[in-house]
């Protein structure tokens, strides 16, 4: 094996600056597909301490400084600039063993988070601090006493501890929602592939973009960063199941309080539902998406398909079926070479442990179909041959004739490798799949409702994410091993039992949930949002509480109005005739609204009364002010009820307050969310939602009266 004592130490980024240690030799890093040492890592010297304490007295003020939305839109700024520097990171990761498949997972997919993050930010959460989670609670009769939840930043920092095979989309899915939750974060990445994440933290930097504090780099082997958390803290951690539990155990975690949010490998299932027969197109989606799930990042995915679970009569068919996909579609080479398909697993001693992984599996009664020989493979020259230093392996998929042999479930050769196994019924199927202890992934592949319907339910409790994957879907399906940001990523049992993504979820995950508990006034100012009973400015009716000397909330900017902020209007008498005329122009001819005598039958009507829409109409015209003003559209109502029906003869009048101001961090307008009340003449509640309106930060016009 070559050497060299030349390669340079992978720097830190700590307290505002790069810091390498003074005199380490550290550990030695190479180069997946030849063996060449590209780098050394270590943290010798660094004080850890000081590195969390910067992220909590540096970081943590920085990001409060900025509202959500500010930070969501730090989020799409950066990942604008990272795409101006996508080839740089794909040349980078090379080195790893990663194809370009495997970048467009690992660099393309890490940007991706960054996005959906950012536009999830803005536009599911406030433009503010403080996250209401859930309605109000009324606690007391008048409505003078309420309680909510609120959700708000964590206090402390949030460390990651990642694995070596996604060092960018491992990290960038843990930063994305803690930069847009307000929690400064830590990187310590796996030290095979922590000079890739070095690179991408770089760019970061660069970019300008990132507040001080809010990211810092530790490069290294054995760094003791938990010591230093508390229960302010968040842990990220991503690896193995042994570690993760090690990781719980620790007296931080167990009795400190430190949230610990672990995602472990975990020995995913595929099942074969039995429609899906070899002349099926759900048997060749089946294949395809084992073969894919093997050798994408050469197997090297806690999502990656470890036991194939299919009707027994079936497992030599279909062991058969995915090693001729495997010979038709993959060409194991240096990712650098044109036509390589699966490249090197990450190091010499992850082949060892993978090889001595299949050997355990072999002599526990597995058949293999394929070799543990060193494989012929593709050089980066267009040659092709043996490489001597290089981790390569060619994908094995393992039989067995005892579907229940217990390193199936228990052991995972972390590589390019499956085991294909029998199941006898449907129960059965759900039986092995559980035997797993809790998994990240399952698929299941049929196209029969029932057995679909079967199958996800049994295991669904076992597994934090199922694909059901059939004719329809499987030309546009993100596929089994390729967690989405949208959806929750994690898994219970062995998995680790944490939660990452999940769109908005991932962010709330970083932030307390508290209950608060007061009067409707304190809530409001506690929260930015009108609760009713609180005080507010009202325009309108004079009779009705309203004011001539106020202003029309309508002829308000957002840079003037303020929650609270009020239109109160005067009664409007409903008629028969109006009704009619309504049901007529609109075919909503319900009896309710058109014939007296059925309608009096009905429990909840005294008569004819007027159509709900009609009401909503009519509350529109009492508060709309006509004139071209700041408000610029009306895009829709939430939470519409109607509780008191109104007949011909009653009257209704409705309150407006501005309940939610949220501005828009990249547009001249924001959203407003009126609080709407309509009530009869006996001050009785006919109706509520909320108005959504979109108004300017800015109208040239003087606001009137």
């Amino acid at each position: 094996m070559s050497s060299t004592t030349t390669a340079p130490i992978v720097p830190s980024y700590v307290q505002g600056g790069w810091w390498t240690p003074q005199d380490a030799q550290g550990s030695s890093v190479r180069d997946a597909a030849t063996g060449e040492e590209i780098a050394r890592v270590s943290a010798d010297g660094l004080d850890v301490g000081a590195v969390i304490e910067h992220a909590r007295t540096v970081g943590h003020p920085a990001l409060a400084r900025m509202t959500l939305h500010e930070r969501a839109l730090v989020c799409k700024q950066l990942a604008q600039y990272l795409e101006t520097r996508r080839d740089e990171l794909y040349d980078i990761s090379f080195r790893t063993g990663a194809t370009m498949r495997d970048n467009m997972i690992d660099v393309d997919g890490g940007i991706g988070v960054l996005y959906t993050m950012s536009s999830k930010g803005r536009r599911e959460l406030p433009n503010a601090n403080v996250v209401i989670d859930g309605p109000v609670e009324v606690l007391s009769r008048d409505g003078s006493f309420l309680g909510e939840h609120v959700l708000t930043p964590l206090p402390g920092v949030m460390v990651q501890i990642n694995a070596f095979n996604f060092p960018l989309w491992g990290m960038l899915e843990k930063f994305a929602p803690a930069l847009v939750a307000g929690v400064p974060s830590i990187v310590k990445p796996a030290p095979q592939t922590g000079y890739v994440a070095e690179a991408c933290v770089r760019m970061m930097l660069e970019s300008g973009l990132v507040p001080e504090g809010a990211l810092q780099l530790v490069s290294g082997d054995a760094v003791d960063l938990l010591s230093h958390l508390d229960y302010r803290d968040a842990l990220a951690f991503t690896g193995s199941a042994t570690t993760a539990h090690a990781l719980r155990e620790n007296p931080r975690v167990r009795e400190g309080g430190v949230r610990l949010i672990s995602e472990a490998d975990s020995l995913n299932a595929a099942i074969l539902g039995p429609d899906a027969t070899p002349d099926t197109p759900e048997f060749a989606a089946f294949v395809t998406s084992v073969m894919v799930e093997i050798t994408a990042k050469a197997g090297q995915k806690c999502t990656a398909i470890r036991r194939v679970i299919v009707p027994r009569d079936r497992v030599e068919d279909v062991a058969r079926a995915v090693r001729e996909k495997i010979d038709q579609k993959i060409v194991l080479g240096d990712p650098r070479a044109d036509g390589t398909t699966m490249g090197a697993l990450v190091s010499l001693e992850q082949l060892d442990s993978v090889r001595s992984g299949v050997q355990r599996l072999i002599d526990a009664g597995a058949r293999p179909h394929g070799s543990l020989e060193a494989p012929e493979v593709l050089r980066a020259d267009g040659s092709r041959g043996v490489v001597e230093d290089g981790a390569f392996m060619s994908p094995v998929v393992l039989t067995f004739d005892d579907a229940d042999a217990d390193l199936v479930h228990s052991l995972e050769a972390f590589g390019p490798v499956t085991c294909v196994i029998g199941y006898s019924d449907l129960d059965d199927a759900v039986r092995l799949a559980a035997r797993g202890a809790g998994s990240l992934v399952a698929t299941v592949c049929t196209n029969d409702p029932d057995v679909a319907r079967t199958l996800v339910t049994g295991i669904a409790g076992h597994h934090g994410r199922v694909l059901t994957l059939n004719r329809e879907d499987a030309k546009t399906s993100t596929g089994h091993g390729s967690p989405v940001p949208h959806l929750v990523h994690g898994g219970p049992g062995r998995a680790g039992g944490g939660e990452e993504l999940g769109g908005v979820r991932a962010i709330k995950h970083l932030m307390q949930r508290t209950a608060i508990q007061g009067s409707p006034a304190m809530l409001t100012a506690i929260t930015g949002v009108w609760h009713k009973g609180a005080p507010k400015q009202a325009a309108g009716c004079e009779r009705f509480g309203g004011s001539p000397e106020h202003v029309h909330p309508f002829r308000k900017a957002l840079t003037e109005l303020r929650v609270g902020d009020a239109l109160v209007s005067d009664l409007r008498e409903v008629s028969l005739e109006e009704i009619s005329a309504f049901a007529t122009e609109t075919g909503d001819t319900f009896y309710a609204h058109t014939n007296e005598e059925a309608a009096a039958a009905n429990p909840f009507f005294p008569g004819i009364v007027a159509h709900g829409y009609l009401l909503v109409s009519w509350a529109a015209g009492l508060f709309v002010n006509p004139d071209p003003g700041p408000v610029l559209a009306n895009y829709g109502l939430d939470q519409l009820r109607f509780l008191t029906p109104v007949a011909a003869g009653d009257a209704i009048r409705v309150e407006l307050v501005a309940k939610r101001i949220t501005p828009r961090v990249t547009d001249e307008y924001g959203e407003v969310a009126w609080d709407t009340t309509l009530y009869n003449q006996n001050d009785e509640i006919v109706a509520t939602y909320d108005v959504l309106t979109l108004v300017a930060k800015e109208w040239p016009t003087p606001s009137v009266g």
